[in-house]
């Protein structure tokens, strides 16, 4: 049987010892170390940033070369000197693309979505609005990607999930699944690591870094 709800585990307890703006961050740090999403000088969108504590992790990871953007419909307390924070509706494609290129944003090397629907208490319909807001994701994150670049999303587990899964698996070129050890006992979450096709050897985004290609 699945635990309780504790709005205060030893996961936000940490957080708070540690300076994490919320226990999310530690899903982030065992995403990392297990697929190696980072390196220095890297730019970064955080779409659904608000608190922001991937922001505190990606702006430690890319240094202060890299940039990371977070977008919410919440605004989000500052963070570091290399995070920009940017409030759209990811939902609204033309506008959120329109309000990076602003920003002097038209690539980037890694997008992040830890983003979740205002529950409705019905699981068939928060699973649904999940899977809605990662299709925005997944087309926002086709559109601004370097060659090779990862998007790493979470989804809510039910009957649309394989469906889901499938478009997925037909417009990436990989596909992994992982379930977070720092997700609670009770969640559906399930993280996607989708990665971009044409993969380059590296791909730096930002003016004045350098691409190779094979």
């Amino acid at each position: 049987m699945p635990k309780p709800y504790q709005p205060n585990d030893r996961w936000s307890q940490r957080a708070a010892r540690e300076g994490y703006r919320a226990r999310s961050a530690y899903k982030l740090l065992e995403l990392n170390e297990k697929f190696q999403l980072f390196q220095p000088g890297y730019t970064v969108l955080d779409i659904g940033a608000a608190p922001g504590s991937w922001l505190q992790i990606a702006a430690q990871e890319v240094g202060e070369k890299g940039l990371v953007i977070g977008a919410d419909l919440q605004p989000i307390d500052p963070v570091a000197a290399n995070v920009r924070t940017i409030e759209q509706d990811i939902t609204d494609y033309e506008a959120f693309l329109g309000t990076l290129r602003e920003q002097g944003i038209h690539t980037v090397d890694l997008v992040l979505s830890d983003i979740a629907p205002n529950t409705s208490g019905i699981k068939d319909i928060d699973q649904w609005r999940s899977i809605e807001l990662n299709q925005a994701v997944a087309r926002i994150a086709q559109a601004i990607l370097v060659p090779g670049g990862t998007c790493v999303m979470k989804v809510l587990r039910g009957a649309d999930f394989d469906t889901f899964l499938c478009e997925l698996k037909r417009e990436w070129q990989s596909v992994r699944t992982y379930i977070a050890q720092a997700s609670r006992d009770r969640s559906r979450e399930i993280y996607l690591i989708l990665q971009q096709r044409n993969a380059r050897k590296s791909g730096k985004s930002r003016h004045g870094h350098n691409e190779t290609s094979e």
